[in-house]
């Protein structure tokens, strides 16, 4: 009985070494000198400060930018500091649910000045099951690019350049599909749009 729990307990320190200091430490090491910005959080830098990850969506307001897909939980922001995830968890059958699509669509279509038979995309309407999915699809985009383009006095064809550059195609070519991350997105259109001003002032624009 006694070799039995010596053994067990040699077991139990063995394993908790392994599995709890060894493992971890062997993967944070791998993680930080393969991969270092993504095991620190895709996190995203605009003029030295820290402006989200490319990982969660954030809310964008106005017209000078491109919009994320509806949130369910606010883009996580809660009021508490802490990154909140949830879906609405309304059902097929909920009037709710009929009433959050309905006005999504008119915001969308309103907001982008487009037919009214216009065909919005799913991801524009429903909120993602996290609701703090950074993507949205291509044709979501391209949708907003003449709203932007107005919006910041830009050229149509320069923002519908930007916007095809940042679709990102399927997973290793076949898992998932086509998708353009908005943050990303909004970053370089705002480096776009100050390097316009820059040349138009006579300015040389920063390589």
């Amino acid at each position: 009985m006694i070799k039995l729990i010596i053994q067990a307990v040699r077991q139990t320190i063995l394993w908790s070494v392994v599995a709890g200091i060894m493992y971890p430490v062997v993967m944070t090491i791998f993680a930080q000198t393969a991969f270092p910005k993504q095991a620190n959080g895709s996190l995203v830098e605009q003029d030295g400060k820290l402006i989200g990850s490319a990982l969660l969506a954030q809310q964008f307001q106005g017209s000078n930018y491109f919009w994320p897909r509806p949130s369910a939980c606010s883009y996580g922001t809660g009021g508490t500091g802490i990154t909140a995830s949830s879906g609405s968890n309304l059902g097929p059958t909920s009037g709710a649910l009929h009433t959050n699509v309905a006005n999504n669509i008119a915001a969308f279509i309103s907001g982008n000045n487009l037919p009214t038979n216009t065909v919005v995309p799913a991801d524009m309407i429903f909120a993602s099951a996290s609701g703090l999915d950074p993507h949205i699809s291509p044709e979501a985009a391209r949708l907003q690019v003449s709203r932007v383009a107005v919006s910041r006095g830009l050229s149509e064809d320069k923002v519908k350049e930007l916007t095809e550059r940042f679709v990102e195609p399927p997973q290793w070519g076949f898992l998932g599909q086509a998708r353009v991350n908005v943050l990303l997105l909004n970053v370089a259109l705002d480096r776009l749009q100050a390097e316009s001003k820059r040349a138009a002032a006579g300015a040389p624009s920063k390589g």
